[in-house]
């Protein structure tokens, strides 16, 4: 298990587009992919658990994986959170 902390570079944040986005990254890989935010833990996997944590630009979360693909899951969902 790989835990790492990232921090939002997406300009608007995590808004609708953004989010479908990302759960498309995270939904390439077979490993548990987990955000937390907060007191809030959700599936990376999942379009309404990623919207009900309505992450903005420059806040800081972390991102667990679990499984046989978890390095490659966090490198990408990183690059992912970091572009602009």
């Amino acid at each position: 298990m790989i835990k790492k902390e990232m921090t939002i570079k997406i300009p608007n944040g995590l808004e609708a587009r953004p989010v479908a986005l990302l759960v498309q990254v995270a939904s390439q890989y077979e490993c548990s992919i987990y955000v937390e935010s907060e007191e809030k833990k959700v599936n990376a996997k999942s379009i309404m658990g990623m919207m009900s944590l309505g992450l903005a630009s420059g806040e800081k979360i972390f991102v667990s994986a679990d499984g046989p693909d978890e390095e490659a899951a966090i490198e990408n969902i990183e690059k992912y959170l970091s572009s602009k």
